[in-house]
């Protein structure tokens, strides 16, 4: 079966941009971003912005992340999976990530949530992935099973990255 993504959630001020994969299947079921109760998205992001995130409605962290600069969606655009983990993705077609980038004029950082965000998003951005910074952060899924200590300290790179 194929599953798409979800619409950007970006506007004129978003300064980072954080790409996930593909929705999982709590999170298309849920039609929200990292809905999974055990993914550690929204309390790594309430961590380092510090904002009180996973205690908001849905639309309220949405809101939150762009009111500090920060965007999100999926490098995905659709793609054959059974359950929910990147390994079981497959003929994944990407979402336009270079339109997306080049309509953003704050945008100076690009995040990956995981390697398989990374490895698909940076080559979906070709040649204009040079004028970006990029971060590969550990995926926040609970099948990335690192200590939540040892997730954090990378996602704290989010504030501590300088611009290009």
């Amino acid at each position: 079966m194929r599953h798409a993504s979800f619409p950007a959630v970006v506007d004129a001020h978003t300064h980072t941009l954080l790409l996930g994969s593909l929705p999982g299947a709590a999170s298309l079921a849920a039609r929200r971003y990292y809905a999974h109760p055990r993914n550690q998205f929204w309390r790594l992001m309430g961590d380092v912005s510090g904002l009180p995130l996973p205690e908001l409605s849905y639309q309220e962290r949405l809101q939150a992340l762009l009111s500090r600069g920060v965007g999100l969606w999926d490098v995905v655009a659709d793609a054959e999976r059974q359950g929910s983990l990147d390994a079981a993705i497959k003929n994944p077609a990407a979402n336009d990530l270079q339109s997306l980038v080049l309509s953003l004029p704050s945008l100076r950082l690009i995040a990956f949530n995981g390697g398989t965000a990374g490895r698909i998003g940076t080559s979906a951005l070709g040649r204009l992935a040079n004028r970006y910074r990029f971060l590969v952060l550990p995926s926040s899924s609970p099948a990335h099973a690192i200590p939540y200590e040892r997730k954090l300290e990378r996602w704290r790179q989010l504030v501590d990255c300088p611009a290009k």
